[in-house]
């Protein structure tokens, strides 16, 4: 890609009104535009990187055999009213008329939707276990919109429902997921804990969240250092400074971002659809649901409060929007242009992603700049003083010191 024309144009300052560090830099780097309180385009940059995150999560939810569908955005009133949701779900569901004055809801979630299409396709313990999963757009009636991405009104999610015929292949399959988790945020670059968390009016037994623990979070984590104990404040009974229940180490507090969760249903939303199955002693039961979700706008977002520095964002290289920053330091120098060209065919032929900042009117200084806040993992610097050693200037985005690699030696 010729930086020429990608589609962006970075900013020095920022808005007084944003405070989290993954909004400045996404804002700064043109990721992202606000279109209102809590909605955002995603830009050329953005959509890259929220492409690869869905990859991602795409890839490890086919690795748990789940199938992908993709369902509607807007629900009828009285699939949400067989659950009791209509008027009950927090924060409050979007609601709206369509010409002949039936209601509708915009989507946040698809239990309700996911138990009716999997009603008619289920009759017997032989069609069980499966799981279905979607990358799609959901809708949040919150109160209040915070930290550019975390907190919005709209957004992309992927939701995977489970369908088990006991509880026993339900726990086997639940832990299975919240291993995929643990995979998709380590391939993410983000380190995560697994917390106990309520169920947020989706079940009413605890569920498990996945939270990056960082300053900016809205939740509090009470945790321990040695073991796996953690859990919501919300729901903890210990507090910081207590001895752990299963380790006995002293116990911390974080704030945290919850960039994953995974919900046991149970028969919550099998019992109202009448969503069962005939076992193999020819009763019927109801079928086992659970459900998890990421949202991909928010996890986007959590990379960047936990992989950045002072000049801007230090993208980890699976979701990088692209993979070599070319920088040429003068274009109008003949040498300079020509070797530049050749290494840029060369990347893309090999298949690299790779920005190449072919702009002739900027100076050094700001190309260097704009390369930093942007954050592409590998930058290549070209210049008559590398020209001159047959070298080019070698510099991973994570680390500081850039090195000197002669062309021929160029492993790319």
């Amino acid at each position: 890609m010729l930086q020429s024309k990608l589609f962006y144009r970075s900013k020095k300052e920022v808005p007084n009104d944003i405070e989290a560090i993954s909004h400045k830099f996404l804002y700064r780097g043109d990721f992202i535009d606000q279109l209102g309180s809590g909605l955002y385009s995603f830009l050329p940059l953005g959509w890259r990187v929220h492409q690869k995150i869905a990859q991602v999560i795409r890839e490890e939810m086919l690795a748990v055999d789940g199938q992908e569908v993709f369902l509607p955005m807007m629900h009828p009133k009285a699939v949400w009213q067989q659950t009791g949701r209509w008027d009950k779900m927090s924060p409050p569901l979007f609601k709206l008329k369509d010409s002949h004055g039936k209601e509708f809801a915009l989507g946040s979630t698809h239990e309700e939707i996911m138990a009716k299409v999997a009603k008619d396709r289920i009759s017997s313990y032989k069609d069980l276990p499966f799981s279905l999963f979607q990358i799609q757009t959901k809708f949040r009636n919150e109160i209040r919109f915070t930290g550019g991405l975390l907190r919005t009104r709209e957004f992309a999610m992927k939701d995977l429902y489970s369908f088990h015929s006991d509880e026993k292949e339900f726990q086997s399959y639940y832990l299975k997921v919240a291993k995929s988790y643990l995979k998709i945020f380590k391939r993410c670059g983000l380190a995560v804990k697994i917390v106990e968390a309520s169920g947020e009016g989706f079940t009413n037994s605890f569920t498990h969240e996945f939270q990056a623990l960082t300053p900016i979070g809205e939740d509090t984590v009470i945790y321990c250092p040695k073991c796996d104990f953690a859990q919501n404040k919300e729901i903890a009974k210990n507090k910081e400074g207590d001895k752990c229940p299963k380790c006995k180490a002293i116990l911390k507090q974080s704030r945290g971002i919850e960039v994953g969760n995974i919900f046991p249903l149970g028969t919550k939303y099998s019992e109202p659809f009448g969503l069962s199955f005939i076992d193999k002693d020819g009763k019927k039961k109801l079928v086992i649901m659970a459900s998890y979700g990421i949202g991909v706008g928010r996890l986007l977002a959590t990379i960047v409060e936990a992989n950045h520095d002072e000049a801007g964002i230090i993208w980890p290289d699976e979701v990088a929007p692209f993979s070599i920053h070319l920088v040429p330091i003068d274009l109008k120098n003949k040498k300079i242009k020509t070797e530049s060209e050749r290494i840029y065919n060369h990347l893309q032929k090999s298949g690299v992603e790779v920005l190449y900042d072919d702009r002739v009117d900027i100076g050094p200084g700001q190309k260097l700049i704009e390369s930093d806040l942007i954050g592409i993992p590998l930058r290549i610097v070209i210049s008559e003083k590398t020209l001159d050693k047959d070298s080019v200037e070698v510099k991973e985005r994570s680390k500081k010191q850039a090195n000197l690699v002669k062309i021929k030696d160029l492993k790319i």
